[in-house]
Formats: C-alpha cells, structure tokens, sequence
C-alpha cells in the first residue's frame, strides 16, 4: 500500500482556503456580519474577489465556515493547554493552576472573545450558531478534561468522582468569574487578575475533588 502524497496545487488550494477563512473572521469581527463585504475580505486575503466565491460560494457559506475554523483554532489551543496534565508532577495544585491560568488566556483572547461576540450578535440570524460553535468548542474542551481529570482520579490523585461533572465544574469556576471581569467580553483583563481567578477556581475544585494525601500539596 502506498501514500498519496498532495500535488503542489492541492495545498496551494488548501492554503489559499484557509487565508480566506482567516480573512473573512478577521474582517467579520471587525464589521460584523452585515457591514462585512467580500471584496474587504479578499482583500485582507490577498486573493481576487472570484477566488473568494470559487471556493466558499456566498457570504453565507463564508461566515459559517469562517466561524468553524475559528473554533476549531481556539479549540486547538485549549486542547494543548488540557494536554499539559498528562503529567502534572509532583505538585498538582501548580499544575491545575497552570493549566487554568492558560485557559482563561485562551479563553480571553482576542479570537475567542470575537467568536463568542459573533456567535451571540449573529443568532438571530443563524439560530444554530451556538450549537455548533459549542460543539466544536466548549463540549471538545469538556470532554479532553474529563479525561485527564479521570486519569488522575485513577492514580489516587482525585477522589472517585464523575470525570464529565468534575470539568464542568472546573470550566464553571474560570468561566463564570471571567466574563464578569471582562464585562461579557468587552474589558481586557490583566494577568495578574486572571491567575488570582485561576488560583481560587483551583482552590475550590481541590476542596470538592483533591484527596487527603493530596491535602499536602494545598497552600495555607
């Protein structure tokens, strides 16, 4: 069995797809939906105004795929952030508290905070916005952490517990103070701000999740 490699045009195609997709969010979040035009959009490409058509066919179909890959990005990044608790270390509070802090970062960045503007601005609409946004975001990072969060409940670190009920709880604990800090997104919040939300969303989790022996690793 052999591999078919991609021909130069087929990734040149891929490439030039995904300038636009990056465009489109870029000018989107930057318009809105209705203010966004096309031709602003190839522009910020750096592709013709056909080129644009040619391969996401109206400004419909633009925005939705625009919108997805934009997700699938923030998701990419959360998703490396969970990773780092495949080996947390000796001292698990610090490393909860890093994958937090690395989280809200994420999550208060300026994509995701202009994904999150669109999807609400835009529901009207496109009424299944939030549901697949959410899909590809929000559920995607719930489910990666309850499967560290289980792992490490496996290895004596957390208390037996639902994994799925866990993160959420944990996801709550950043999220809620997090948009109350940044005013549903339209306040940037300091880093120094975002690791105190951190380190009490950590705090609490521990309290309702860690073990005994575990109780070494909390700080007066």
């Amino acid at each position: 069995m052999t591999a078919t490699a991609t021909t130069p045009a087929a990734r040149g195609r891929i490439d030039k797809r995904q300038a636009i997709l990056d465009a489109a969010f870029t000018v989107f979040a930057r318009r809105g939906y209705a203010n966004a035009c096309v031709k602003e959009i190839a522009d910020e490409a750096g592709v013709a105004k056909p080129t644009v058509y040619n391969h996401l066919s109206d400004k419909e179909n633009l925005f939705r795929h625009a919108m997805e890959a934009a997700a699938d990005t923030v998701t990419a990044e959360n998703l490396a952030v969970v990773e780092r608790l495949r080996a947390p270390g000796d001292d698990l509070r610090a490393a909860l508290e890093d994958v937090a802090y690395r989280l809200l970062q994420v999550c208060s960045g300026e994509r995701s905070r202009a994904l999150r503007w669109l999807t609400y601005s835009q529901v009207g609409g496109f009424p299944d916005l939030i549901e697949t946004v959410q899909d590809r975001t929000a559920n995607r990072l719930a489910e990666a952490l309850a499967d560290r969060l289980a792992r490490l409940s496996l290895a004596g670190r957390l208390r037996p517990s639902d994994p799925a009920l866990a993160a959420e709880q944990l996801l709550a604990l950043l999220t809620g103070p997090l948009e109350t800090r940044t005013r549903l997104g339209t306040r940037k919040v300091p880093a120094t701000e975002l690791r105190a939300v951190a380190r009490s969303a950590v705090d609490t989790f521990l309290r309702a999740y860690g073990t005994e022996s575990g109780q070494a690793e909390q700080r007066p």
